[in-house]
Parts: structure tokens; sequence; C-alpha cells
């Protein structure tokens, strides 16, 4: 319906302002599917981004040597919000993403486990699979068996949130198992170590992966980067709806104007300075602690409770460690899980082959530390040095300890500890026409790129819901 809405203490009239004129504050992956799902719904969908870049936390950066990501990701087939998003704005899955079957692998003579599934319909492929596994003893492929049958009888349920190490020993689950399977999914899935992070949390990311159908519990590497990968399709799709992207522009102030309108204050060189623009709905998609801020200062709104919840999330950092070397330089698979020793220096958790992935990468290796608190502590050439003789080391390989170069990243604000019982607002805080959106609203998976989306989705469904 298109009128013209005046905002009567400003004393002036925006042209062009309709009921279904929507602001999303965020381009992250919460966001963009915000904007995704609005615009398709008809609404003319404004999308502000403080950075150059769409993408939030998951996102390409500009290096001194090359575009890299900020954090080296994995996806799974579960992720069917994500898989469905990146479908509706055109992007190709099969030549976006790389589908390998669910594996733990290690390098030969590390150590370490070599567990496979063969892609056979489930639960038959994780039968297969750890019949087959090498590196488990009987004592060990017995403890996982009466792991699956018994949080499948408990339906993936608990009755009061614990630690995953709690659960682990709850099950009886073997220290070699704990080591070298149970611990390193539950580091890469909720980016929380297993005393800290939620076995509630852990289960619903097993239930949908290990517990569902084999295609589930595939595992999607990216081959472009994060950014191409959704944040950018999902920008064009906006625009040929007839909504607009601003990137480098920063929301400092959001009010809401008699009920009926969201003003925003957004200041950047992309806009041409300081102004204000007004809205019939917004979607509040920034990080927590940038959604508190902006939530405590609308005017006569109780948005204390909410904001307590938004401010109460403890950070976890996420380091990735981009080591280039001669472009024949290639490992055996796609990636490896590595055994890590962080009290011996040995911080590496996973080793992805990025010239396996995208052609123009070759040479390049990235090694992913999660729950990175303790290693982002070290320089960073100290670090680099650490990770490549690590590499070396466990393959067996003295010239993957002299990289050409070497890039190391860290997103300290990667995710939130994801811890038992964690309270996490909803995306509905009871403002009209106003939603909030990220992975840290309430939801069954941490702090995800497929919670993101979920997360966006469902903040779309209460504006196209609501009244306004």
């Amino acid at each position: 319906m298109a009128e013209q809405v005046q905002d009567k203490r400003a004393g002036k009239c925006e042209p062009g302002l309709t009921s279904r004129s929507v602001a999303v504050i965020g381009g992250g992956w919460a966001g963009c599917a915000a904007a995704v799902e609005l615009a398709r719904a008809g609404y003319k969908v404004t999308l502000f981004e403080a950075a150059r870049t769409l993408g939030g936390r998951a996102r390409r950066i500009e290096t001194d040597h090359r575009h890299l990501d900020n954090g080296q990701h994995i996806l799974l087939g579960a992720y069917s919000a994500t898989l469905r998003l990146m479908k509706l704005a055109g992007v190709d899955r099969d030549l976006a993403l790389l589908s390998l079957p669910l594996q733990m692998r290690y390098p030969p003579g590390t150590g370490g486990m070599d567990f496979l599934a063969p892609r056979l319909p489930a639960p038959l492929h994780l039968a297969l699979a750890l019949l087959r596994a090498q590196g488990l003893e009987r004592a060990d492929k017995l403890s996982l068996a009466r792991f699956s049958t018994t949080a499948r009888w408990m339906g993936w349920r608990l009755h009061a949130d614990c630690s995953v190490s709690e659960l682990l020993e709850r099950f009886d689950q073997t220290p070699r198992l704990i080591q070298l399977m149970w611990r390193p999914l539950c580091l890469a899935a909720l980016n929380t170590p297993p005393e800290r992070a939620s076995a509630q949390i852990f289960l619903n990311v097993l239930r949908d992966s290990l517990g569902a159908k084999r295609s589930a519990s595939d595992m999607l590497l990216p081959r472009a980067d994060l950014s191409a990968l959704l944040p950018e399709a999902a920008g064009a799709l906006v625009e040929a709806h007839g909504g607009s992207i601003r990137t480098g522009a920063k929301v400092r102030a959001l009010r809401s104007i008699e009920g009926r309108l969201w003003q925003l204050d957004i200041s950047g060189a992309a806009v041409g300075g300081n102004w204000s623009t007004y809205f019939s709905g917004a979607v509040l998609a920034t990080g927590a602690s940038q959604a508190a801020a902006l939530l405590h200062e609308i005017p006569d709104c109780d948005t204390s409770t909410v904001c307590s919840q938004l401010t109460a999330f403890e950070p976890e950092a996420i380091t990735t460690c981009y080591l280039q070397y001669d472009p024949a330089t290639r490992l055996a698979l796609p990636f490896f899980a590595l055994l890590d020793d962080p009290d011996n220096y040995q911080w590496g958790q996973f080793v992805f082959d990025r010239g396996q992935l995208d052609a123009g990468q070759a040479g390049l290796l990235a090694v992913v530390i999660s729950a990175s608190g303790s290693a982002a502590e070290q320089s960073q050439d100290l670090l680099a040095e650490a990770v490549a003789v690590q590499l070396a080391v466990a393959f067996q390989r003295p010239e993957l300890g002299r990289p050409n170069w070497f890039k190391v990243i860290t997103e300290k604000r990667a995710t939130y500890a994801c811890t038992p019982g964690l309270a996490r607002p909803a995306n509905d805080i009871g403002l009209p026409g106003l939603a909030i959106a990220g992975d840290y609203t309430a939801g069954d998976y941490p702090a995800t790129l497929e919670s993101a989306v979920r997360s966006g989705v469902a903040a779309a469904a209460l504006l196209k819901g609501a009244a306004f």
C-alpha cells in the first residue's frame, strides 16, 4: 500500500515511505536472511551494514597477500535453512560447496583414528563406519554405539542441561573416544570446551546430523569466499526486488515514533555524513552487544530484560592460521583432524587444503583453532611457526615447516560460550514493528551460520505477520 507517513515531531514528510518499508540493521548472515525473506514477500528493504563487506563475522577480508575469509568454516547437510536460502538467492550448491561424507580422519601415524561414513542410508552408514574405523579399540567402538543408541532412545533430550563432559561421563565414553571424536566435534560445533559446553545444544546438533538421514551428516566445505557464498547473492536479490544495500553505514540510534514508525540515525562516509530516515518496521541484526546498546537507548521503552540477556554472553574466539606453500603442495584429503596439545604448543585442531576447494588457492592451508583464547595470546609469528611445525611433524613432511608466508586471523567475538542453560532472547522483544535476529537468539543450535539464518528467517516472519 503506497502512502506517505508524516513524522509530526520532526515536522517533515518522508516521500515514498510506505507501510511495507523495512530496515534491516546489520548485514551478517542473520540480517541477509531477514532481508531476503522480506524482499521476496514484497517489502521494500534497506539493508544497513557498518562494514564495507556483507557477511558479519563470516565474511571475506582483504589482507596483504590476497582476499581471505576471516575464518575457515564448515557447514553440515543438516543446515536446511542455509541451503534453502542459498538456493533462493541463486547460489549453485554444487559449485559453491564441496560435499564430503561424515568423517574424522587424522594424518596416518599420529595416533589418531580414521572414521569415514559410506554413502549408505542412515543409520547403516554410521554402523559400517564404526565397524571399519581404524585407530579405535573394541571398547571405544562399543562406547560410541552405546552413546548413539541411548541418545536415540532418550529422543536426544535431557531432563536438565549439563556440560558435555558430564554427559560423556554419564554415557561411559572412553577417554580415547572423547579425545579423538567428541572433544573435536564439540569444539567445532559449539566453539566451547566440553567441560563448559551445553550438553543439550550438543545433542541437538547430533540429532539433526548423526541422528537424521545420511545426507544431513554430510560435511560441506565452501569453495567460494564466505561473502560470495551467500551474503553478496542475498544483497543482489534484495536490490533486484527494489531494495537497497547501504554498506559503510552505521546505525547510531533507533527510536520509536508514536508506535508507528522507526527512526534510524545513521552515519558514515557511504551515506554522506549524518542523517536520519524512517521505516515502518525494522530487524535489528547486529552483534549482541551492539543490539543491546541500541535497544538500551530507545526512549520510553523497557528493554532491560533483553538487554541483560544480550550483555551476558561470554565471547569465544576462533583463530585461523593461513599458511602459503608452493602451489604444488597438496594434502592427501581436503581436510584432516589434528591432535592438539596446547601445553606443547600444538594448537591446530583441523587443517584444510584450500587448493582442493579453489584452484586459485593452490598450496594454501588453513588451520583452525576453536575456542582459541589461549592461542590468540601468542604472538602471530610464534603461533604461525608452532602451527607450521605441528603440520610438518603430523604429516612427516619437513617442507610444511617452512611456509612462503602466513596470515593469522583471530575473530575475538566469533561466537559466545554455549554454556548449559544459557538464556537467549526471543526474536520478539515486545516492541511493535521491531524484531531482533542473530545467532544468539533462542533456538536449538549454537552460534553457527545455520543458527543465524534461522533467526533471520524467524525475525522476518514476525514482521510479515505484524499489522504495521
